[in-house]
């Protein structure tokens, strides 16, 4: 290797903070984790074959798809007094664009379509509800926050990419999701039913859990897990009896 050849650095992972501070360090863990969501959508996907998490991931694709675009058209710099020589343009943030769509589009889906197992207190049911869509929020604006705490971007640059990933989602949920199961006889719903009912997603196992149960099955699934556990057990004791 020759003095003239380049090296630059992977900034998808590398991440600079103020080593004396430890809210720096806890932002500079928190930026990754849009990196670490892409491995849970596939391994969602592969898991469930649910339409909707696919659905969902092939959003996130095209928004950091956008993201890209987005920025060699627009070749705005990062902030000039970070001094941290980055590579890459830094107009719409993508970790703020990214957690925007992600946050957006699944509590639409949690409000909508999602019904979580009731507890039996309508109160405890309510407050869990409040939670995780608190919990979500809080997570995406974490991010977005720790581009400007790590000097990655500007306010500008991450309030337009999360404004940008957030109205991607909606519509997209809109269209695919909403729609479809608000008006059942139309073109997008008879699109949807075309995807399902089509040899290839027949071969893949590719369903949708929510057009049944409002939790996609995972109590149904839970309830015949336990059932025949309960049985396998039954006929243990007996063997030991014998």
């Amino acid at each position: 290797m020759t003095d003239s050849v380049q090296r630059v650095s992977l900034d998808l992972t590398h991440v600079l903070y103020d080593s004396s501070s430890d809210t720096s360090f806890l932002l500079a863990v928190l930026t990754l984790s849009p990196i670490l969501l892409m491995p849970a959508y596939a391994v969602l996907t592969v898991q469930t074959r649910e339409l909707t998490i696919i659905n969902m991931w092939a959003g996130q694709l095209i928004s950091e798809g956008l993201n890209l675009v987005l920025k060699h058209v627009i070749k705005q710099e990062r902030p000039a007094d970070a001094k941290l020589h980055l590579n890459g343009y830094g107009f719409p943030s993508s970790h703020s664009q990214f957690m925007g769509f992600f946050a957006t589009f699944l509590i639409c889906h949690l409000y909508y379509r999602h019904r979580f197992i009731s507890t039996g207190w309508p109160l405890i049911d309510q407050l869990w509800r409040l939670f995780v869509y608190s919990a979500l929020i809080i997570w995406a604006v974490g991010v977005a926050y720790s581009r400007l705490h790590l000097l990655y971007h500007t306010p500008h640059q991450v309030f337009w990419g999360f404004g940008i990933g957030a109205g991607l989602a909606l519509m997209q949920y809109f269209v695919t999701e909403y729609l479809p199961v608000q008006r059942p006889h139309s073109v997008f719903a008879n699109a949807k039913t075309a995807i399902l009912t089509n040899p290839i997603s027949t071969w893949l196992q590719i369903r949708d859990g929510w057009a049944i149960w409002p939790d996609s099955g995972r109590e149904v699934e839970w309830k015949r897990w336990r059932l025949e556990w309960d049985d396998h057990r039954k006929l243990l004791q007996e063997k030991r009896l014998d």
